[in-house]
């Protein structure tokens, strides 16, 4: 394999770890977020559940075999009511976002275009989850500068 189909390769096993660790995580968010937020958490883990199958198929595509779903991830921080869930569903998008930059790097052509497009989708769900922005979704956490409000805390 070349190095280039090598690094898109390793590229799609990290997104496909993400939204596998995202699934989980939305699945904790659904149970302490409040009814008016649960449709918006409902459809954002549709979303990653989609985006998911989609990287397992690409994995496959490119002769990887897909990196498994752990039985379960440490959350960031502690997550007792729906100000955390809604906390800890920004941190979730963050990081989606920060391995789909990644992926823009590493992959070419519509692949290229799907990965800009998940980071497009994890940025604005961050925002709509934290009611603020950062300049350039994906690349806080990257540069270890995550903003203050989406810092973990225990």
């Amino acid at each position: 394999m070349s190095e280039a189909k090598d690094r898109e390769l390793r590229a799609l096993q990290a997104a496909l770890a993400a939204e596998h660790a995202a699934v989980y995580g939305y699945g904790v968010v659904g149970g302490r977020i409040g009814d008016g937020k649960r449709a918006e958490a409902r459809t954002a883990y549709d979303a990653h559940r989609a985006r998911r199958d989609a990287l397992v198929r690409e994995v496959k595509d490119l002769g990887g075999r897909p990196v498994a779903a752990a039985a379960g991830y440490a959350l960031p921080f502690a997550v007792p009511d729906a100000a955390a869930a809604a906390r800890l569903a920004a941190e979730l998008e963050d990081r989606v976002a920060g391995v789909y930059s990644d992926l823009v790097r590493a992959a070419g052509g519509e692949r290229r275009a799907l990965a800009a497009e998940a980071l497009r989708e994890a940025a604005v769900r961050a925002v709509r989850w934290r009611g603020e922005s950062v300049a350039f979704p994906g690349l806080a956490e990257r540069a270890g500068t995550v903003p203050p409000s989406a810092a973990p805390t225990a």
